[in-house]
């Protein structure tokens, strides 16, 4: 066994694990605090794929920008345990065998597909390799407008959740 392997593992196993602890956390802080494992679970299976700017992002700007955002609505919204009610239990029992049918409707999928055969048979990769700054030029040439339109659109999201929050006084 080499070390990549072993990583691979024990990130998938991690991101797993805060993927359930995300869901069942009844604080939503806790629930954040998972995420954060998650993404820098992911941000590791990145590196182990070679892809460091992907790596990089993902624990820029989402563990670490988005999180931010994420932990400072959370207390600005002052938000406590949450309430169980019947209608989330009446949701774990129609969400099991429809979450389940979802995963075999994907597995079918993936198998029937051509790039999944592609995948299944060896033949899915291209190893060519695209630079940082081959990737940053596309960025910030082709798709500037959806990159500032989506900066704008979170701003906005910000701007909406400090009214919502605010107390009337």
């Amino acid at each position: 066994m080499t070390l990549p392997f072993i990583m691979f593992f024990v990130c998938a196993a991690l991101a797993v694990i805060g993927a359930f602890t995300l869901i069942v956390a009844r604080e939503p802080i806790h629930s954040a605090l998972a995420l954060v494992l998650v993404m820098v679970s992911l941000a590791v299976l990145y590196l182990l794929l070679g892809a460091e700017f992907i790596a990089a992002v993902q624990i820029i700007v989402y563990a670490g920008a988005i999180m931010v955002l994420f932990v400072f609505v959370i207390m600005l919204l002052n938000a406590g345990v949450e309430e169980r009610t019947d209608y989330s239990k009446l949701a774990k029992y129609a969400g099991l065998p429809f979450g389940f049918f979802l995963l075999l409707a994907l597995a079918y999928w993936m198998l029937e597909s051509f790039i999944g055969k592609q995948i299944a048979n060896g033949l899915g990769g291209t190893n060519a390799s695209v630079s940082t700054r081959e990737l940053s030029a596309q960025l910030f040439q082709k798709y500037l407008f959806p990159f500032e339109a989506t900066s704008i659109l979170i701003l906005i999201a910000i701007l909406g959740a400090l009214v919502l929050a605010k107390k009337d006084e």
